[in-house]
């Protein structure tokens, strides 16, 4: 069964989806592609495996650590089916990542690998959009990558009977595929997320897990219309606009251009890929805010 948060006549509404119709409660219908669709669910934490899918792994030239790592993103950055993913004006580096997100459906707290899926309402699609002219300053916690306004689309539904072996993970930009993988390559699977995160953090229900992204994960820019397909789950699409302000250079780490930030975006089409390491980023290389710190020892 797929279930989809609508707005219908001004209210939210969860609906069925029957064919290429979505069904409501009361029976009134619309046609899925001229509903206006919300994420649909409402979390209170999304939590994101950093590397999962061997492609992508590989596309690196580096290893899998013993088990995932990961990161978070406000809720903030939700968007959903048709929404519009914003790139600040002064930035150049929003890069796509289709993947599968896992949905909580029950307070989990301290489960084993097993009893995961009793705890799974079931899976919807993500678009990790990551933002990586602040990976110098962010890439431990991500929080502006990966947690700016709009850069956590799902849906378009929530899929509660699918079952998450073998299934292909495809992402186009303007119809064209630029992420070809599969569940089948994913180092750890959606149970032992679940059982992993619960060790220390209680999850509730509507809470989301992004599972990771293939290989291929590449910059977009406005204009462009981005669509991640699951098979079994449908296809989430967005399309990149400009924002209508650049972000501010009064304060806080500002937009910058490093190896650093080239490399992580560019992954396996960056110049130097497979001949060395980026050259770390030095202080020097970081820009000053228009408000200095207070101290500068």
């Amino acid at each position: 069964m797929e279930l989809r948060r609508v707005l219908l006549g001004g209210v939210v509404v969860v609906v069925r989806r029957d064919g290429e119709w979505l069904a409501a409660p009361d029976g009134r219908r619309v046609l899925a592609d001229e509903a206006i669709h919300l994420a649909p669910v409402e979390p209170t934490k999304i939590i994101c495996c950093h590397l999962n899918h061997v492609s992508r792994v590989r596309e690196f030239g580096i290893q899998l650590p013993p088990a995932p790592t990961y990161f978070h993103k406000p809720v903030s950055a939700l968007n959903a089916h048709g929404g519009e993913v914003v790139r600040p004006s002064n930035c150049r580096w929003l890069n796509l990542e289709g993947e599968v997100a896992i949905v909580i459906g029950a307070v989990t707290r301290n489960v084993p690998v097993d009893g995961a899926a009793a705890c799974i309402a079931g899976y919807t699609i993500a678009n990790d959009f990551g933002l990586h002219d602040f990976r110098d300053t962010d890439a431990g916690s991500m929080l502006r990558v990966k947690g700016a306004d709009t850069l956590c689309p799902l849906g378009p539904g929530l899929v509660t009977d699918w079952d998450f072996a073998d299934k292909s993970i495809q992402t186009r930009v303007n119809g064209s595929i630029v992420q070809d993988g599969s569940t089948a390559e994913m180092a750890w699977d959606m149970h032992y997320l679940v059982a992993d995160i619960a060790r220390l953090i209680t999850l509730v229900p509507g809470d989301v897990i992004l599972s990771g992204t293939p290989a291929f994960s590449r910059p977009v820019v406005p204009g462009d219309v981005v669509e991640v397909s699951v098979e079994g789950l449908g296809t989430l699409r967005n399309v990149v606009v400009e924002g209508p302000v650049a972000v501010s250079d009064e304060v806080g780490a500002q937009p910058t251009e490093t190896e650093e930030v080239r490399s992580t975006a560019l992954g396996g089409d960056w110049e130097h890929r497979g001949e060395r390491p980026p050259l770390a980023t030095t202080r020097d290389q970081l820009p000053y805010p228009r408000v200095r710190p207070r101290f500068e020892a």
